[in-house]
């Protein structure tokens, strides 16, 4: 079996009806044991491959937090790629609902390859899947991964290490900015192998005058132990 028909298998055993109505009430839909633990142990020992990475970022040069990330260069590794691919076309669909609630016109294909040749011909061309590193005292302060002009409504973030032997602490978080509200903190559990797709700006939230949108932000709380990688997977592309 090849691994996009091994992930195409298992997503097809996670995706359904209850994972769109979760992303529509709650932004962010669990998808669990998508990864193997030999393929989250793969991918984190890659992380000291500097041929596998196009670019390196210490977040604490930039304001970020403190830790580390790194974005493959092309091509992709293998399961990335696969990975990425699969995923895609079971959440353009919400991605398009989503657009068509806000009003927006824009609808996104069918297909990861037609949303990245969208992508390109924006000016975003370099790959944006990255592989995350925190050590004790590290952190990820909220933020949003739009690299440009288009963005996807949707990407997704893979545990890689197992909570509570490999590090403690290190929850990821998702805060929602309501419309003349206090913002809502939620804190997604995560299990090595398991992902979160979670809207990457705004989503629709249905309000007593319709749809109106209401804007995401996601982070990491502070590592208090251990070493943590997480697999970020991103539809679209950056500029830089």
């Amino acid at each position: 079996m090849t691994l996009r028909a091994a992930f195409d298998a298992r997503l097809a055993a996670i995706w359904d009806a209850g994972c769109e109505a979760s992303l529509d009430e709650h932004g962010f839909a669990l998808l669990p044991g998508v990864l193997r633990a030999s393929e989250c142990g793969a991918l984190s020992a890659c992380y000291g491959d500097d041929a596998a990475f196009r670019k390196t970022v210490v977040m604490a040069r930039h304001g970020f937090g403190r830790g580390e990330y790194r974005y493959f260069r092309a091509p992709l590794p293998p399961a990335v790629q696969a990975l990425r691919t699969a995923l895609y076309p079971r959440l353009a669909p919400t991605a398009n609902r989503w657009w068509q609630q806000l009003g927006l016109g824009e609808r996104f294909p069918a297909t990861l390859d037609e949303c990245l040749e969208r992508s390109h011909a924006a000016g975003q061309a370099l790959h944006t899947p990255l592989l995350l590193r925190y050590g004790p005292g590290d952190y990820n302060c909220l933020h949003q991964d739009l690299y440009g002009a288009f963005w996807f409504p949707l990407q997704a973030a893979f545990l890689l290490d197992e909570p509570e032997r490999a590090f403690t602490g290190g929850e990821f978080v998702l805060v929602e900015q309501r419309p003349r509200m206090q913002s809502r903190p939620v804190v997604v559990p995560l299990q090595r192998g398991d992902g979160v797709v979670f809207a990457c700006n705004h989503r629709p939230r249905r309000g007593t005058r319709g749809f109106h949108r209401t804007v995401l932000r996601h982070g990491v709380s502070e590592i208090r132990s251990g070493q943590r990688h997480t697999l970020g997977v991103i539809f679209h592309d950056a500029a830089t």
